[in-house]
């Protein structure tokens, strides 16, 4: 006769036994040492199999474009508390809603949660908050900093994390014949550009704005000299006077979809810096300006460095435009 008791009883052991099997194959998995940003040599898995992320943007967008699924992430929730992977959606068609990737909270994250997971390998960086001491105890953890690897660095470390170099030779393949035909259908040394964006009343510009502006300098284009001169991975926040030394023959400029925010919002910025701002922008009153979404313009992805070449071909190439007086 059936008895729901018995039946309760053999799933409790089925899963404590699912349980201690996944435990034993952790422990029997290969290490391997592992330096991480922090200068911290940790046993990191061969070949993890159950990786948690503690940065979605810096880290889960990355390892899924690698081709790894984290089986739990950092996210960011909506104002109705839905939770979301920033940018992933448009940059890899994957989100907590359409995978079993699961939300471990935002910052900091919610460490029970990421033990709940049963992770062998914890991926967190020094903006997540969550105690590094606490994600030790759960699994080997390592630190990585985004801010110490320029360009698309980040796919360097994950892929050499996970085993995965040679997807990545294949991602970066793509890229160089992307850069390859802006070069062949636009003479880019001759052409200046630039990012700029309004923050809080003051204009902000970048020796490289994220993927953007690794399409630009890879393309060989030119930089207005007070961007040249801020270092290498850094921006200057300037005053409504500098406006003038920020202008090009085209300027770009971004805005924040996943908060729902449009092209109006960009220029908005821009007018509270200088109203009339268009006015003192050779780009802009030559209507050379050109806006377009921040999550495929600042992300580190390489989905975003094919579109943004794309963008960069269809908005400057074989288009007769006004040079900027010399």
């Amino acid at each position: 006769m059936f008895s729901l008791h018995a039946f309760a009883r053999g799933a409790a052991v089925a899963a404590a036994l699912s349980a201690a099997m996944l435990t034993a194959a952790v422990f029997a998995q290969d290490m391997r040492p592992f330096t991480d940003d922090t200068g911290r040599t940790v046993d990191i898995p061969a070949a993890p199999l159950r990786i948690v992320s503690l940065h979605d943007l810096v880290i889960t967008v990355p390892l899924l474009e690698l081709g790894v699924t984290p089986i739990g992430s950092h996210g960011r929730t909506t104002a109705d508390g839905v939770p979301f992977i920033r940018s992933s959606e448009v940059l890899t068609g994957v989100d907590f809603d359409n995978s079993d990737i699961a939300f471990v909270g935002n910052l900091p994250a919610d460490v029970e949660a990421v033990a709940a997971l049963e992770p062998d390998l914890i991926l967190t960086t020094p903006w997540q908050s969550a105690p590094l001491e606490q994600l030790e105890a759960i699994a080997p953890t390592l630190v990585l900093d985004d801010s110490l690897h320029q360009d698309m660095g980040m796919h360097e470390v994950l892929a050499d994390i996970t085993g995965t170099q040679s997807r990545l030779a294949t991602l970066k393949t793509r890229y160089d014949g992307q850069i390859a035909q802006i070069k062949r259908l636009i003479d880019t040394n001759t052409i200046s550009v630039n990012v700029i964006q309004g923050v809080d009343g003051q204009v902000l510009s970048w020796h490289t704005y994220g993927a953007l502006g690794k399409v630009l300098r890879d393309a060989g284009f030119r930089f207005p000299e007070r961007v040249d001169a801020i270092p290498e991975g850094d921006y200057a926040t300037m005053s409504a006077e500098e406006l003038p030394a920020l202008d090009a023959d085209f300027l770009f400029a971004t805005y924040r979809t996943d908060t729902l925010e449009t092209p109006d919002d960009a220029r908005k910025a821009l007018e509270t810096v200088m109203p009339g701002y268009c006015d003192y922008l050779h780009a802009c009153r030559e209507n050379q300006m050109i806006v377009i979404p921040r999550e495929e313009a600042s992300a580190a992805s390489y989905y975003g460095l094919g579109v943004l070449s794309y963008m960069v071909v269809a908005n400057i190439s074989g288009r007769t435009f006004v040079p900027m007086p010399r």
